[in-house]
């Protein structure tokens, strides 16, 4: 432990109660590691905060001695954006975790950042209204987290990400100020967009502690859908041909064939011989009829390009059904391969299925299996490579580094959803350029000019 870990740790002893105070070598390991299986980097030592204030007095003890802080909570994120690389302090905002308000007049809520996604969903649909972004760990992540990063899901296509949702917000920045960014009311364009830079900042300008959330009205009807290709091009025609023909779906997700492959492992349904792909679609409103209707155009429209008929779900249990087979994708995967490495790209809708083969290509020429899923009608792609031993994980990372450049030479991003963060900060400058990537350095250090929030991700070393 260096000097001035030990120094703040006397100060943090002095500042707050010993039962918050996280120190022994196992508690720190779990603070260490998030889903990301990028290693594990335990902090000096934890502290679970209650209060901006409690933050801003974690600031400047670490300010005062120059070691490094990292935000965390449920630690579910798949880039290695709250690993303490230099050790420090890890503030958990776990202890952050109430349902402050839910106003149906306004259509907002107010949260903690400790709000696990699940549990507000479920708290304002009993008031008959909607908060739409639902990524796939919805039932471990914070909304802190999903600030952070910006997070999607399946419904991005019709909805948004959570981008769309953050009304305001409040945050501690390094410099020790409690800010309060944004509104409360639907519309505002008063000064600079703050709360919109804080979204997606993946915990490197500030750490959030209250955020004002929009809800919509709760559409009282979903159908769902799901549709089996010969191929990942011909279910890729059908995504584009469908939203030519004016539906946008509240749900478009594609599986390749790797993909059903692992699916059909635990999915009810029983895919045709030599299935390619598949689609997973959904429709929601308000009037039953319409929305069952629009399920049907829907499958008219790809019905001439399905392998098969099209799987209407004729009640809840059939779209359970049809969502586990996409929700457990992830897990079905490993039944093929013990491990694998998950990078969430996305590219323009029309490059998809070149995108397809050029992941494939790449896993092939390196002896690997890429299995690619994820939400179609917005171009972003989960591409899984799939192996079996860690010797060839330099083969492995060797294959993402080629997948990530590909999504940025067909027009995409390295990122769609689960940010930079470790992961991936030294494609930044391949996507971006030197002169924006810089511009983005000044910016953090505007409101970190110590350079000891969150050190070491997004920008390459």
């Amino acid at each position: 432990m260096t000097a001035p870990v030990a120094a703040a740790l006397e100060d943090l002893a002095r500042a707050f109660p010993a039962e918050r105070l996280a120190r022994d070598p196992e508690r720190l390991e779990a603070y260490g590691r998030d889903e990301s299986d990028l290693g594990s980097y335990p902090p000096d030592v934890a502290v679970l905060v209650e209060s901006a204030e409690e933050v801003r007095e974690v600031f400047r003890i670490a300010s005062a001695h120059r070691v490094p802080v990292v935000p965390v909570a449920a630690r579910s994120g798949k880039s290695g954006g709250v690993l303490a690389l230099h050790g420090g302090i890890a503030v958990s905002l776990e202890r952050l975790n109430r349902i402050l308000e839910i106003s149906p007049e306004d259509l907002v809520a107010r949260v903690e950042p400790g709000v696990i996604t699940g549990q507000l969903q479920a708290a304002v649909e009993q008031h008959g209204l909607f908060y739409p972004p639902d990524p796939n760990s919805l039932e471990m992540c914070t909304i802190g987290g999903n600030v952070a990063e910006n997070a999607g899901g399946p419904r991005a296509l019709k909805y948004g990400v959570t981008r769309e949702y953050v009304l305001g917000l409040t945050a501690v920045v390094p410099t020790g100020e409690i800010v309060k960014a944004g509104h409360r009311s639907i519309k505002g364009v008063a000064g600079y967009d703050l709360t919109g830079l804080f979204v997606g900042s993946e915990g490197t300008l500030g750490i959030v502690t209250e955020v004002t959330l929009k809800l919509l009205p709760r559409p009282r009807h979903v159908s769902t859908a799901l549709v089996v290709f010969d191929s990942v091009a011909t279910a890729a025609r059908a995504v584009s041909r469908v939203l030519a023909q004016g539906v946008i779906p509240r749900c478009l997700e594609l599986l390749d064939d790797v993909s059903l492959a692992a699916a059909a492992k635990t999915s009810p349904f029983r895919f045709p011989a030599g299935a390619g792909a598949a689609l997973l679609v959904e429709t929601d409103g308000n009037d039953e009829e319409g929305v069952f209707a629009e399920i049907v155009r829907v499958a008219e429209i790809v019905q001439g390009d399905a392998s098969g008929e099209v799987i209407v779900a004729q009640n809840e249990a059939q779209r359970r059904d049809v969502w586990e087979t996409r929700r457990y994708l992830s897990v079905n995967l490993k039944a093929l391969h013990p491990k694998k490495l998950s990078e969430d790209i996305a590219v323009p809708r029309s490059r998809i299925p070149e995108m397809v083969e050029r992941a494939k290509g790449i896993g092939a020429r390196r002896g690997l299996v890429v299995a690619t899923y994820g939400h179609a009608g917005d171009g972003n792609l989960h591409c899984n490579v799939l192996f079996d031993r860690e010797d060839q994980r330099p083969q492995v990372d060797l294959a993402v580094a080629e997948i990530l450049r590909a999504a940025v030479d067909l027009g995409g991003t390295i990122t769609g959803e689960h940010g930079v963060g470790l992961a991936k900060r030294d494609f930044l400058e391949y996507e971006q350029g030197r002169e924006l990537v810089a511009l983005q350095r000044r910016l953090k250090a505007v409101f970190d000019p110590l350079g000891i929030l969150n050190p070491g991700k997004i920008f390459p070393g």
